[in-house]
């Protein structure tokens, strides 16, 4: 898969440095995959959320953030959307949240 973009989760874990080995592994397992449909992605991380047929939430070290992607299986390309606390993501509709540097920290 292609995670676009590589630039938003550096900019995630300079905002949330203790998250950065977590995002770090969370990419390159998610650039290494060749997911087809929701299934697959959902297999390789049992934890993960399933939103919509295309929007997904991944739990991130340990649970204490939420990254929310949309997955073109497709094209095999994945769109960073957010990252934030747990606590955060408490208070979004995540289902509609769109990507926008008001989202960041």
């Amino acid at each position: 898969m292609r995670v676009i973009a590589a630039k938003t989760l550096r900019e995630f874990w300079e905002a949330y440095p203790v998250a950065k080995e977590a995002l770090l592994a969370w990419y390159e397992e998610a650039e290494a995959a060749q997911w087809n449909n929701l299934n697959e992605s959902k297999q390789q991380y049992r934890s993960a959320s399933i939103l919509t047929d295309k929007r997904v939430v991944f739990n991130i070290h340990g649970n204490s953030y939420r990254l929310i992607v949309d997955i073109e299986y497709r094209l095999k390309i994945v769109f960073i959307i957010w990252f934030g606390m747990h606590k955060q993501y408490d208070k979004i509709d995540a289902k509609k949240i769109r990507y926008g540097k008001a989202n960041k920290k």
